[in-house]
């Protein structure tokens, strides 16, 4: 239920990137709405991705540790790839907010 909360929260949030007039209904404030949720969405995505990712590296590590060799380096190229997608977020936000 928390999720269709939030998943609704935020369609209705970005409703006013879709109107007809040059900045939407709210104006500058859509725009500035749709940086700051770009930005704050794309870093909790990847702050939770990267927790977890983390969390069975170590777990992983503490069960096997003659094999933190091997899971170390997939790791770190998996975390350099979450945190791509929170540049992109990043982008978006500055793209937006050129806008203004």
């Amino acid at each position: 239920m928390k999720k269709l909360t939030l998943l609704l929260f935020l369609l209705v949030a970005a409703s006013p990137l879709y109107a007809q007039s040059e900045y939407g209904e709210l104006g500058v404030f859509g725009i500035a709405l749709g940086a700051g949720l770009a930005i704050s969405v794309s870093a909790l995505g990847g702050g939770i991705g990267q927790g977890i990712a983390v969390s069975s590296a170590l777990e992983g590590i503490a069960r096997n540790p003659n094999a933190s060799d091997k899971i170390f380096t997939p790791m770190i190229v998996g975390l350099a790839l979450i945190e791509s997608l929170v540049i992109y977020g990043l982008v978006i936000a500055f793209i937006l907010q050129g806008k203004i």
